[in-house]
């Protein structure tokens, strides 16, 4: 379970921090349904930039937020749903969008999962502790924007060859940025770092996305809940198939444990990609799709609850952010008869987004679904993010042409095919559950007897993680009326 002891000595101290710099915390509840949030916050976030350093902001960690850059507030989930046409498939792939939040990805909701349970109970101190966020991208964006806006200041850890974009916006928003070697499945190297600096540091405190269960915890408590309304609105007198999902830290994963109680024969498929495939052939491997860093399973992955592993082409990927952008594949497609207002949405998708929406082809061509299947995914982040590497791919391959989106179109997206995919037995995901030894009990100190409640006391191990929502929704009720700066916003 997340750790709730109360720290007072430390908790005083943010208290103190938070009512100097006006900062006021959402809870889960409010994040999932913007109606609860007071007026007066509200009309003050009518003057805000979505990606803005102010800590109003915090507000808007949540799939509901008005489609727009600046002053919006919020209204119904942001989902886009993706034609047969550009598919290949019957069934209906529907996908929660995440540029709409604050740094343009949805793991801004769950670095807030893993910092504020540690703030409102004092365990984190503002005051002298720097938040260390290891991660491939976007995680240690949404930590040092998170961080930044809650008064605490922060460490970004990422491979020295991910997108200039990503460290050109730590550089500014971090107050240090540390490049570790390799790309992004070097997740390793990054662990390594983390090591040393809790070795030779005391003002550091690890918020490790791939063991924090506060990330789990909030994709449970929020991505879930979206997801859901989405169905319910979309469903009509259609059947849901199921959620595909990458695997990366495994913390959105935790959205189909909530789904499978509403509706228990929906299945999780875990995407991973085909050079380094984990998951399915106990692989490793160097690959493109930034955003789902492997060669370990995450100590926060449900494995008990998966059904299916899916392992996507990185070239796949690189070809289709050429044909979703480039104006001659944009061109084609419209020749194809894809409407051109969806044409001017493909830009929503970032690599990873593309791996995604290919495992969910490959998924409803694996289980032969129909018009009235529903199959969800989610589009992590867009290409704002990763503009750089389309400059270099035309410079390195020259200008993109109407042949090149053809091929890309009908080999890449109509020609997937259901190969690497398992359909998990009980066995298979003993296996994959039992791969987690070797990282986080061998290598990174956990204990072997958790290791085996997570799969022997399933689904128990989890539900008492997931029912730990509402008590942090209290604490950060008590923490917002400790500092006293909710009785100036209004109802």
């Amino acid at each position: 379970m997340i750790d709730l002891s109360i720290n007072e000595e430390g908790l005083r101290r943010a208290v103190a921090r938070a009512r100097e710099r006006g900062i006021i915390i959402p809870t889960f509840a409010q994040m999932r349904d913007p109606d609860l949030i007071p007026a007066g916050i509200k009309e003050r976030l009518k003057a805000l930039g979505l990606w803005e350093l102010h800590p109003l902001n915090l507000f808007r960690i949540t799939w509901k937020n008005e489609p727009v850059e600046h002053g919006g507030l919020f209204g119904g989930v942001n989902y886009l749903e993706i034609p047969q046409e550009l598919s290949g498939v019957p069934a209906r792939i529907i996908a929660l969008v995440g540029k709409w939040f604050p740094t343009g990805s949805h793991k801004v909701g769950a670095t807030f999962g893993c910092l504020v349970p540690r703030l409102v109970t004092g365990q984190f101190d503002p005051t002298y502790q720097k938040a260390v966020w290891p991660s491939t991208g976007n995680y240690c964006r949404g930590g040092a924007y998170n961080a930044h806006l809650l008064g605490c200041e922060s460490i970004a850890i990422l491979p020295e060859g991910m997108s200039r974009e990503r460290f050109e916006w730590l550089s500014r928003i971090a107050g240090e940025v540390i490049a570790t070697p390799g790309t992004e499945s070097n997740v390793w190297e990054i662990f390594q770092k983390c090591k040393e600096l809790k070795r030779t540091r005391k003002d550091v405190v690890i918020f490790n996305q791939f063991d924090e269960l506060g990330n789990h915890l909030w994709h449970y408590a929020v991505t879930g809940p979206a997801m859901a309304e989405v169905l319910r609105a979309e469903l009509r007198d259609g059947r849901y198939s199921g959620v595909v999902l990458s695997s990366g830290s495994a913390g959105t994963l935790g959205c189909a444990d909530y789904l499978k109680k509403l509706y228990p024969s929906s299945k999780l498929a875990v995407g991973e990609a085909l050079q380094c495939p984990t998951l399915l052939y106990n692989g490793f491997g160097s690959h493109r799709i930034e955003g789902i860093g492997d060669k370990h399973v995450p100590w926060i992955h449900n494995v008990r609850n998966t059904d299916m592993v899916i392992a996507i082409d990185d070239e796949h990927c690189i070809q289709l952010i050429r044909l979703f952008n480039e104006p001659a594949g944009q061109e084609y497609l419209q020749e194809q008869g894809l409407p051109e207002g969806f044409i001017a949405k493909l830009p929503l998708l970032g690599i990873s987004s593309v791996g995604n929406l290919l495992g969910a082809i490959k998924f409803a061509k694996y289980y032969e679904l129909t018009g009235r299947d529903v199959v969800l995914t989610v589009f992590t982040d867009s290409m704002e993010l990763y503009e750089s590497r389309l400059r270099e791919l035309r410079e390195r391959y020259g200008p993109y042409t109407r042949e090149q989106a053809a091929i890309a179109y009908h080999r890449y997206l109509l020609g997937q095919t259901t190969e690497h995919m398992l359909e998990l037995s009980y066995y298979d995901r003993k296996r994959i559950h039992n791969l987690k030894y070797f990282t986080w009990v061998e290598q990174m100190g956990k204990s072997a007897e958790e290791l085996e409640s997570q799969w022997s006391d399933f689904p128990d191990y989890w539900e008492r993680v997931h029912r730990q929502a509402e008590e942090i929704d209290r604490l950060i009720e008590e923490f917002n009326e400790r500092t006293g700066l909710l009785k100036g916003v209004g109802e």
